[in-house]
């Protein structure tokens, strides 16, 4: 009798274990299902996000020829700019080396008319060089007019354009 205890013990152990054991598979299917749900879930949301990074490649592509597109075809003003500055540059040098050159002239003249007749600066004669050249200053450190500014910069402009046109 203790044969048949045992072996009713152990059926009914077994039928515990099993039913324990069937509780956790069920468990476990029921994890693997829901990991299963999220795999599909995240392989769709990679599909729409694959599917906007590359409209967005597409769209920079676009973006990226079209700035370069722009770029070339600003270069041209960039080099006239640069040419321009080189031109004011030469020009500016140029006027400057005229002015002492006037200016040496102006005080060499002053000086001997001095020495010839003994009279101040003042009070001595100008030539119509002389004249012009201090007039032109007296109209540069003038009061300028409003209108005066942009009179200067066509001409500055005109200026420019001849003189590169000279150089060439």
């Amino acid at each position: 009798m203790i044969i048949e205890l045992s072996v009713a013990l152990v059926a009914v152990a077994f039928a515990i274990l099993v039913f324990f054991l069937i509780k956790t598979l069920k468990s476990a299917k029921e994890s693997l299902d829901k990991v299963s749900q999220t795999l599909v879930e995240v392989q769709k949301t990679m599909d729409e996000l694959t599917y906007e990074v590359k409209t967005t490649v597409r769209h920079a592509n676009e973006i990226t020829a079209d700035v370069q597109n722009k770029i070339q075809k600003i270069d041209p003003v960039i080099d006239s700019v640069k040419n321009l500055g080189e031109v004011m540059n030469e020009l500016t040098l140029t006027v400057k080396q005229v002015s002492v050159t006037v200016i040496e002239k102006y005080r060499k003249s002053h000086e001997l008319r001095e020495k010839r007749k003994g009279v101040s600066i003042k009070e001595a004669p100008l030539t119509p060089a002389e004249e012009r050249t201090v007039n032109s200053y007296d109209a540069v450190n003038a009061d300028k007019a409003p209108g005066k500014m942009a009179t200067v910069l066509k001409s500055i402009d005109v200026a420019a354009t001849l003189w590169k046109k000279f150089r060439h």
